[in-house]
């Protein structure tokens, strides 16, 4: 079944957390899923729901300078590779334009070379920023430009 993107309500954000291991492995980010930004920001927080259970999901935001923020972004283990990494952030960015976001921001580690080749595919730029986390916390910084067309029919690579 394809997964449904709908806004995110508390009981998502629960469920994830329950279910943490299946979209991060073994790194624990649980301490980044704020409860407020979906309390505050359901209308760019998303969820891809189908009959098992969610599949993945983004936490995002549109500051007032127009910038639609991602998050945090995230597929199930086992919808990785479906495209549905890029239906989030399609709908994200549909839902941020909506909000008055001229562009997209996202930050990953410069160890996470999963999240910088998936960015750089869907033609974010990326730029390593020293101390951008405070000091000695290097990230690596995505930006695009709206719209963000991109190619939804095929599959990301597994």
């Amino acid at each position: 079944m394809h997964p449904q993107i709908t806004s995110a309500g508390m009981t998502d954000i629960h469920q994830v957390l329950a279910d943490h291991h299946r979209y991060w492995g073994e790194r624990d980010l649980r301490p980044l899923h704020l409860s407020a930004l979906v309390q505050e920001f359901g209308e760019t927080c998303l969820v891809a729901r189908a009959e098992d259970g969610i599949h993945g999901y983004v936490l995002g935001f549109v500051t007032p300078t127009g910038t639609g923020y991602v998050h945090l972004i995230a597929t199930r283990d086992d919808a990785r590779g479906t495209g549905l990494g890029r239906r989030l952030y399609a709908e994200f960015a549909d839902a941020a334009h909506r909000h008055g976001a001229q562009r997209l921001k996202a930050i990953t580690s410069p160890a996470n070379t999963g999240s910088i080749a998936f960015h750089r595919r869907l033609g974010f730029d990326a730029q390593t920023v020293d101390d951008y986390n405070g000091p000695g916390r290097t990230m690596v910084v995505f930006r695009r430009a709206l719209p963000f067309d991109i190619g939804l029919r095929e599959p990301e690579p597994r």
